[in-house]
């Protein structure tokens, strides 16, 4: 049941409903779109209103404290200036696109076929391109060879490290871009790299982009499309400290004497857009931004579209656009459900639009934007977005919202009471949640956390478009991990000390399939991109998950490789063991000279397949394996670390 608050909210929403929900097949056009700011003036004239207005709460303030404490006259009111909360890293995702003319191989597991995210290892030609602690290294495979090649400082001239994070890394063509952000500099920085045939590395330009820390501990900050680097980014309004139109989106390129007024402004007042929300600054107000830079011109040129709203936020990017999430941090009462709202901001440049929602998602996964017109989206009543580790949080009961997407509009409306479907609560730590096929799979597992005692648990099941009630698959262990083994599922957790992947197929209703047991081991690696599913047909297919020691807590990923690299054969939902490839004891011991990025926030091991062969990402190493008999053994290794003697330089 419901919280009366969360339940007051859909209940509402059935009475403000304006419309009927739409038909399937229709026009997914919405029917209006937000209003932007006519000017730089009313832009500017809104930030004095709430300027003005911070000036009268703190005089209020001021004199409140003089008439209760009689003393102390002058005060400071720090405590009252709602400074942003813990900035959430948000640039809006980049999808990689196939180099012309090459037949490449995805080694990326990605949410969206066609839709490449920003990671740590990507393929161009015959080479690796890996990005680790600061650094970008090339690995050479062809004719089966396994050779180091080429490494670079992820970094531009000039530019001191200290401060700065380099997470995620896209290639397009043969530009390679590196995606950071600088505390020190206070942005999004886009390294710009060239990738000859042969696999040397060569810096080109930096640049730099206002936001704040884009962090999420599951979501990508970067997507690309075609040639179209794309971010989402949050820019937190400070209305206390400064000229607030002078932290507007704005991008410059990075040079030895860069200063503030190099930055060009990117999104003009007529490209910001905002609801009929009354806006509270105090509770926290953020300009969501969504830039879209094309890495197929010689000098890089960015546009933003930006929408007021709420500071909390989950985005979720699709072929055509970014859905953008927002909910307040601050709650008006203590059980109230945050107010929130769901932006749909278009890939091409044309006006966003909205709708009032109530809830949060989990993280990306928690959308679908189906083939039918739908937006999907399973909801926790008190979630606060994504950023940093909120989606690690599990708090509030659930729902899905199936809204057809010409129901968004110019954000006076809210999304249909009856669009919302009450789902069981998943209890328990770190909410999972994944669209395969026709359903929608959650449940809750250890998350970051040591994993606990499980005997007894449970994934739900719920055919999105056609149930109203999801059901229980019955589990011996937690849910750490939800993938897809083609039209199928694998759910994977510990039961505190082994770890388990259980197949579950998905027909008219989902049921469990198979389970194996690794034992006395855990998952190494909490992002999407640590699995990978290689189908070999319909029904078969190799599976890869980097593990370490039973009951460890993954959040040893930051700083440790995997023991091993795990790999298992599906073949009609059964799962049977392939092998391991292990790491190198004490490989990851020798100092390294890092100078930047020395946390491997994004994990640092992956299970690679590609051109017919098997290998291990493992910190500095990697490892091929030969497949042969149903096993698999260790054919060769290197390590690519900058100081190792395996590694040979131009």
């Amino acid at each position: 049941m419901l919280k009366q608050p969360f339940a007051a909210i859909l209940a509402l929403g059935a009475v403000l409903a304006l419309n009927a929900l739409p038909a399937a097949g229709e026009s997914t056009a919405p029917r209006k779109t937000l209003a932007a700011f006519a000017s730089e003036q009313e832009l500017a004239d809104l930030f004095k209103k709430w300027q003005d207005e911070h000036q009268r709460r703190m005089e209020e303030e001021r004199r409140r404290r003089e008439e209760a404490r009689g003393h102390r006259q002058g005060q400071q009111l720090g405590d009252m200036q709602a400074s942003p909360a813990p900035a959430a890293k948000g640039a809006a995702p980049a999808l990689t696109q196939s180099l012309a003319g090459a037949a490449m191989e995805s080694i990326t597991n990605v949410q969206h076929a066609g839709v490449d995210e920003g990671g740590i290892v990507k393929l161009h030609g015959d080479h690796l391109v890996i990005l680790r602690r600061g650094r970008l290294f090339t690995v050479g495979i062809r004719d089966r060879e396994l050779k180091a090649v080429s490494v670079i400082d992820a970094f531009g001239d000039g530019i001191e490290p200290r401060g700065a994070w380099y997470d995620e890394m896209l290639i397009s063509g043969d530009t390679i871009a590196i995606i950071g952000y600088s505390y020190a500099r206070g942005g999004t920085e886009v390294g710009l790299f060239e990738i000859s045939s042969s696999g040397q590395l060569s810096f080109k330009a930096t640049y730099h982009l206002r936001s704040n820390d884009y962090y999420s501990s599951r979501n990508y900050a970067s997507r690309l499309v075609g040639s179209k680097l794309i971010f989402y980014s949050p820019l937190f309004i400070n209305l206390w400290r400064g000229n607030p139109m002078a932290s507007l989106p704005a991008m410059r390129r990075w040079h030895r004497d860069a200063k503030p007024k190099d930055f060009k402004r990117i999104a003009p007042a007529t490209r910001i857009y905002r609801t009929d929300e009354d806006l509270d600054p105090y509770q926290g107000v953020a300009l969501h931004t969504v830039s879209v830079c094309d890495l197929a011109q010689p000098e890089l040129e960015c546009e933003s579209t930006a929408v007021l709203g709420q500071p909390g936020r989950v985005f979720h990017v699709s072929a055509n656009s970014v859905f953008v999430w927002t909910t307040a941090w601050q709650r008006t009462g203590p059980a109230s459900t945050p107010a929130s709202a769901v932006f749909r901001i278009p890939l091409d440049g044309s006006a966003p639009s909205a709708l009032k929602t109530a809830g949060s998602p989990i993280d990306q996964f928690s959308f679908l934007e189906g083939e039918d017109g739908f937006l999907n989206v399973l909801l926790r009543s008190n979630g606060r977005g994504d950023g940093m580790w909120a989606a690690e949080v599990n708090s509030g009961d659930m729902a899905l919202l199936r809204v057809h997407l010409s129901s968004f509009s110019d954000g006076r409306d809210r999304a249909p009471g009856e669009s919302y479907h009450v789902l069981p609560r998943a209890n328990g730590h770190a909410v999972q949640n994944r669209y395969i096929g026709s359903y929608l799979l959650y449940g809750t597992g250890a998350g970051w956390r040591r994993p606990r005692t499980t005997l007894h648990s449970e994934v739900y099941a719920i055919r999105y478009a056609v149930d109203t009630e999801a059901h229980k698959v019955p589990l011996a262990h937690g849910v750490d991990r939800i993938e897809a083994l083609g039209v199928d599922a694998v759910v994977v957790g510990s039961d505190g000390r082994d770890l388990h992947f259980t197949s579950v197929r998905l027909a008219q209703r989902a049921e469990a399939a198979d389970r194996y047991t690794s034992v006395n081991a855990a998952q190494g690696e909490t992002r999407s991109h640590g699995f990978y599913y290689k189908p070999e047909n319909e029904q078969e297919g190799l599976v890869g998950l980097p593990i370490i020691g039973g009951g460890r807590p993954a959040a040893q990923q930051l700083r440790r490789e995997s023991a091993a690299l795990l790999y298992l054969r599906n073949q009609s939902l059964k799962l049977s063991e392939l092998g391991t490839l292990d790491s190198r004891p004490g490989a990851a011991g020798a100092n390294d000279g890092c100078r930047a990025s020395c946390v491997d926030w994004y994990g640092n091991s992956r299970p690679l397949f590609l051109h017919n062969r098997v290998f291990a990402l493992m910190g500095y190493e990697i490892v091929e394996g030969r497949l042969a008999n149903g096993r698999i053994t260790e054919l060769k290794r290197i390590s690519f670390a900058p100081r190792s003697g395996d590694y040979s330089r131009p």
